[in-house]
């Protein structure tokens, strides 16, 4: 095992090479730079553009170097531990990441918790009991969170609370705590607020893992060994969680690969609705104003999460089934 994790961990590093010239290519496709698009801001709100200062700017970022040139330096400093700085917010990147990444983790890891802790209970009530009312009631609930999207929901979830409550479910915290120092109050109030986004974000998540685990637990309930075990006098209790459930919890238990980037990408619309200070508002504008570092730091951290769920999914797969780790 420890051989086959170094093993792992060394394929992730030619791997976030590649995804790094990708993105950064991606990123450099769109005509014009960020110099390009700061002129563009000037003219529309009627202000005075200086060339000389313009060319300044052009020559410090580099932004008349070839892309490979710049790539080159911008892999260069993350090697050095330097993501570089953002041309938009003339800040370092590793700042404005550092002060907006945990937040986008947090309500992620809220959501990825609350989607396995409904979805693997549902799933196997459908299973077990196929076609019954409740099968079917699941079901229904499952197709409507796959088909609505994020921003909807939150939108209607936003305006159910208002009529409720009479308050704006906006931000993270209540307006005494924002700039508090933390305290236990302050956790508590976060905890108030986290489950909104965390349930907005991780009812997509929860529909699709629902239909995977009742799909391959009705498989396993199939099987000839079901059959034997129950021929042995066994009970469906103990034959369920001891073989089955197992089984069937091999690709859930494989989907956490891209179900925590993918809960970071469904946490977008949703942050934007919200108003939550996380990075995908970041992500956004950086894109919009072809903020390259930021930008090209930003995919690097989520492909560094995708790998990392990608691990944890096949060390998790290994502890579920004896036989990937008899092969590992």
């Amino acid at each position: 095992m420890p051989v086959f994790i170094i093993r792992r961990i060394l394929l992730m590093i030619p791997t976030l090479l590649v995804i790094s010239m990708i993105s950064f290519a991606i990123i450099e496709a769109p005509p014009g730079d960020f110099m390009d698009a700061y002129v563009d801001q000037l003219i529309q709100q009627q202000e005075a553009v200086d060339p000389a200062q313009i060319a300044a700017l052009r020559l410090r970022y580099g932004l008349d170097e070839p892309v490979y040139v710049r790539y080159l330096r911008w892999l260069g400093n993350i090697l050095q531990g330097d993501l570089g700085r953002s041309l938009e917010w003339n800040q370092p990147v590793s700042k404005l990441i550092a002060d907006r990444l945990p937040w986008s983790l947090a309500i992620s890891i809220a959501s990825l918790l609350l989607a396995y802790a409904l979805a693997i209970p549902i799933g196997l009530y459908s299973a077990t009991r196929q076609y019954s009312l409740g099968d079917y009631f699941f079901t229904l609930i499952g197709f409507i969170g796959l088909a609505v999207p994020n921003f909807l929901l939150a939108l209607i979830i936003l305006w159910y609370y208002f009529v409720a409550t009479g308050n704006v479910a906006i931000g993270l915290f209540s307006d005494e705590y924002l700039v508090a120092p933390w305290s236990f109050a302050k956790f508590i109030d976060l905890l108030k607020h986290i489950w909104l986004p965390a349930f907005v974000v991780g009812t997509a998540g929860t529909a699709g893992l629902i239909r995977v685990m009742r799909a391959n637990l009705l498989d396993e309930l199939e099987r000839p060994y079901v059959m034997v075990a129950r021929s042995k006098g066994l009970s469906e209790t103990k034959i369920l969680i001891k073989y089955p459930f197992r089984i069937a919890m091999n690709p859930v238990a494989s989907t956490i690969g891209w179900t925590l980037p993918a809960l970071v990408n469904g946490e977008l619309l949703a942050s934007l609705v919200l108003g939550l200070p996380t990075i995908a508002p970041l992500f956004v504008g950086s894109l919009l104003n072809q903020d390259m570092f930021l930008a090209g730091s930003i995919v690097m951290v989520l492909s560094t999460l995708t790998l990392i769920g990608t691990l944890i999914s096949d060390l998790l797969l290994a502890w579920l089934d004896p036989r990937i780790r008899g092969a590992i």
